[in-house]
């Protein structure tokens, strides 16, 4: 079973794209949410598709349409 539904043990994971590339970490989970530090080296194109803008030292939210699954180290997100 395919899990996507955030919970509190997702914090600390890797989050990825589609392709597996490392996008940022999970710093923070609140109320089923999952918050977001990007990396820094993470293209503009990626941060303006997830809706992040400019990139800075803030947490992202990472809205649950865009997890295509969790893993028990990494978060994967759709294409």
């Amino acid at each position: 079973m395919v899990r996507t539904k955030i919970s509190d043990d997702d914090e600390g994971k890797r989050v990825v794209n589609s392709r597996g590339k490392k996008i940022g970490m999970v710093t923070e989970v609140k109320n089923g949410t999952a918050y977001v530090d990007p990396d820094p080296g993470i293209a503009d194109s990626i941060r303006s598709r997830l809706g992040w803008g400019d990139a800075d030292d803030d947490n992202y939210e990472l809205e649950s349409r865009r997890i295509d699954r969790i893993t028990d180290d990494e978060i994967h997100l759709k294409n």
